[in-house]
């Protein structure tokens, strides 16, 4: 019995042996490779492979780290009240007011056409829309709505997070589908008959039941907001950062250290805030 437990043991090893080698190859390795680079000087012609914490020190000590760790917690809250909005009715109506899967499945295809382009080409597609003699403004001004277009449409914080909101909209979207699509219908059902109303159904049943999926999106929406910043450089206009364009610009000059030491905080900070997020929902348990 005991040489049976071993074999198992043994060949489970094997078997978990080259995922294991995938995930410290591509995954813990680059970090520590980051995180050891974050200690190091950088002068303007080389970099130099010493322990030192003037990236931290000059990180924290700058009132610009501030600010621009302030806008990616501003879009990245934003985003993620929108797109749950969105989420949670997009998915409440394609789990209980489409009633044949085969419309079910239809209408999830169309949410997805979207991401049959490249973000690129979807984020810059707003441009001739919201510009100052774009689609929008024009339409306005026929209707007679505005006298004179509008300038924050575009190259503003409304462009970078409508773009946003474009972007991951769909990242919550399935989850928060696929969570709701495994609640038994036999509890709303119970629920109805017990004269609960369909506020009350919404709110005391599948809410509850659908948290699993509101977390999973959120981490989701969260973590992809943080690290972008293609959408805030092109969307604003140059105008805004987040931590991830002061990152690509450190790149752009070649401090690596800096740029590092910046990804560390980011990192770190992402990774509390899941487990902030985590604290509310276990989602290894309810799923």
């Amino acid at each position: 019995m005991d040489r049976l437990s071993k074999n198992n043991a043994l060949s489970g090893l094997l078997m978990v042996s080259p995922l294991l080698a995938v995930l410290l190859i591509f995954l813990v390795l680059p970090i520590a490779l980051i995180v050891v680079v974050s200690f190091w000087r950088a002068t303007e012609f080389s970099i130099i492979p010493a322990f030192v914490w003037e990236n931290y020190e000059f990180l924290f000590g700058s009132p610009v780290t501030y600010r621009v760790f302030f806008n990616t917690f501003k879009y990245a809250l934003i985003t993620w009240a929108i797109t749950l909005t969105i989420g949670f009715t997009v998915a409440y109506f394609l789990a209980f007011h489409v009633r044949t899967l085969t419309w079910q499945i239809a209408l999830f295809l169309i949410c997805t056409i979207p991401f049959w382009t490249s973000n690129i080409i979807r984020m810059i597609s707003w441009i001739p829309f919201l510009g100052r003699n774009g689609i929008a403004n024009s339409a306005l001004i026929s209707w007679g709505v505005i006298d004179e277009p509008l300038d924050w449409l575009l190259f503003s914080d409304f462009a970078v997070i409508l773009a946003f909101v474009h972007l991951y909209t769909l990242f919550m979207v399935v989850p928060i589908f696929n969570t709701m699509m495994r609640i038994d219908k036999s509890l709303i059902e119970a629920a109805r008959d017990a004269g609960a109303s369909g506020a009350q159904i919404l709110w005391n049943v599948i809410i509850p039941l659908t948290k699993p999926g509101i977390m999973i999106g959120t981490i989701f929406v969260v973590t992809l907001v943080m690290g972008d910043f293609i959408t805030v450089r092109f969307m604003s206009g140059s105008q805004s950062a987040n931590v991830g364009r002061l990152i690509s610009n450190d790149i752009a000059l070649l401090q690596y250290p800096s740029a590092s030491a910046t990804a560390v905080v980011l990192l770190a900070t992402v990774l509390i805030v899941i487990g902030i997020l985590l604290r509310f929902v276990d989602i290894r348990k309810e799923l």
